[in-house]
């Protein structure tokens, strides 16, 4: 790509000496604390002809991949095809994002991103599965098998930024091309952590927006100012969500004002989009950790209102740290999944589902007991009366979503079961419709007031599936699962054995915890 524009001279100024790199420290680190003895070394090759004297100018670095701990294996094998593809044409090719993040702090990555110096129309002709997706930024899916691999190029680095940047973000003084176009790119990126390139061929990670210094802090901040950011794609606030409760890390001052002030702006989102990225948060295993987030920022009564309002009937303070019966399901929800690990948006849409009854109503833990039976065995309600009937576990009494033990007996248990599932589909029907929505925080008028509804249609019908069975009795064809270990192949596809099998363990591992005697 021909720089024609610029303002300033580039030169060479970002040369890479790899004798230098023998002085490293050998580190092998698997959490931020780790990262620390790297910075506390002097380990690090900066550009010398950068302008340290300008506050507005971060300071470019770049690292040896093997130092920072990233082995070229832990990279998959379809990613790896597209990669050697690319190389072996000649193109410029990076891994970018956050799964470069990922593979610094050992995590496993959620996907591999792709950039490349290849058009978008060369990527097509070297890869024939390939299709162009998106308008705004349009990209490719490039299919490698059952695998899709995500492809930009650095020639559609998106539209420009609506508002001028000249005063608070200073172009490189000193560089050569190919530093300016990957500079470039770094800017366009939503936060600093993300803003890392991974070149696996030269093993160089290059950090132009100061991305390793803030895993090294375990802060999220985002790359250009914060109010400009979200600003630009109001959707970076609930990515910003999602990686902070993933990773543990904490927003900077700034990023965490402009969470707050400019949360209204999720409104203007499409529902697609919000579904996309509440499900990144609660179906990859950082559920718990990304609700106590959005409350603390008054997200949570613009997405999930009646859990909003589920929280403040409790007393459930902005920085509170004990918990609660929906964060204790959640919690447990998030033990089985990770991010290689997530399960179909059923599953947690169902768990809000089934609290929001239960809380509205609380019920004999046998009942409970009993529903979560017959959901998993695909409606045979006497089936699981009869075991429950067996049980002597004790249950967690700190949930006041569960009444006292009344005995009952099991004529009586079936018909709180069939109620129960009554007012689960009842509570169904609230959560999708905008008119109930609205009126989940009326209680409470300083709060802010949302009727959004983002669960789609085929969402709210595979809800539905997982709970008739307990109305509707036994289901003819349906198999329930047998044995403990779960399929994530099957539960992130929606399968109704694998959903239903994950949702009673969860409810079970809330309701009879292992650490009661």
């Amino acid at each position: 790509m021909a720089i024609t524009r610029l303002s300033f001279a580039c030169r060479h100024g970002f040369h890479y000496s790899p004798s230098l790199f023998h002085c490293f420290q050998k580190v092998r680190f698997s959490s931020v604390a780790a990262i620390e003895t790297l910075f506390d070394q002097d380990n690090v090759i900066k550009d010398k002809n950068q302008n340290l004297g300008d506050p507005k100018a971060l300071e470019w670095k770049k690292w040896n991949s093997k130092e920072l701990g990233i082995s070229n294996s832990t990279i998959s094998r379809p990613t790896k095809k597209v990669l050697d593809g690319f190389k072996k044409n000649g193109y410029e090719v990076y891994l970018v994002g956050g799964c470069v993040r990922d593979l610094i702090l050992k995590r496993t990555p959620k996907d591999f991103d792709i950039i490349t110096s290849a058009e978008l129309k060369e990527v097509v002709r070297t890869f024939p599965q390939c299709i162009i997706v998106g308008k705004r930024f349009p990209i490719c899916h490039v299919h490698i098998g059952d695998t899709i691999v995500e492809v930009s190029s650095f020639s559609t680095t998106g539209p420009k930024f609506r508002v001028d940047l000249s005063n608070v973000i200073s172009p490189p003084i000193d560089c050569d091309e190919k530093d300016y176009v990957r500079w470039k790119n770094c800017l366009r990126r939503d936060l600093t952590i993300n803003g890392l390139m991974f070149d696996p061929y030269k093993r160089i990670v290059y950090d132009y927006v100061g991305g390793l210094e803030d895993i090294k802090k375990a802060k999220v901040r985002t790359v250009i100012p914060a109010s400009t950011s979200f600003q630009e794609d109001c959707a970076r606030i609930l990515r910003a969500v999602r990686i902070a409760a993933r990773l543990g890390f904490r927003f900077t001052r700034e990023t965490a004002h402009f969470i707050k002030n400019l949360s209204r702006s999720l409104l203007r989102l499409d529902n697609q989009r919000i579904m996309m990225e509440m499900n990144y948060m609660l179906a990859y295993g950082s559920a718990e950790a990304s609700l106590r987030i959005l409350w603390k920022f008054g997200l949570l009564e613009l997405l999930l209102p009646f859990q909003a309002a589920y929280f403040v009937r409790d007393g459930f303070k902005r920085r509170d740290k004990r918990s609660n019966m929906l964060l204790c399901l959640f919690s447990n929800l998030d033990k089985h999944l990770a991010p290689d690990r997530p399960c179909h948006n059923s599953l947690w849409v169902g768990i809000l589902v089934f609290h929001k009854a239960l809380s509205d109503q609380p019920r004999d833990p046998m009942v409970v007991a009993a529903f979560c039976l017959a959901v998993h065995n695909g409606g045979d309600i006497l089936g699981g009366v009869k075991m429950v009937k067996k049980f002597t576990k004790p249950h967690d009494v700190s949930f006041h979503e569960l009444s006292e033990p009344q005995n009952l007996n099991s004529e009586a248990l079936v018909d709180e079961v069939l109620d129960f599932a009554a007012s689960v589909k009842q509570v169904l029907y609230w959560m999708t419709n905008e008119y109930y929505v609205s009126q989940a925080m009326a209680e409470y008028p300083q709060a802010p007031c949302s009727d959004l509804v983002f669960f789609p249609l085929a969402v709210y019908l595979k809800v539905c599936r997982i709970f008739e069975c307990s109305r509707e009795g036994s289901e003819k064809a349906f198999m329930p699962k047998q044995g403990r270990k779960i399929n994530y192949e099957m539960l992130a596809l929606g399968s109704l054995q694998e959903v239903r099998h994950t949702f009673a363990r969860v409810v079970f591992d809330t309701v009879f915890p292992l650490n009661l005697t």
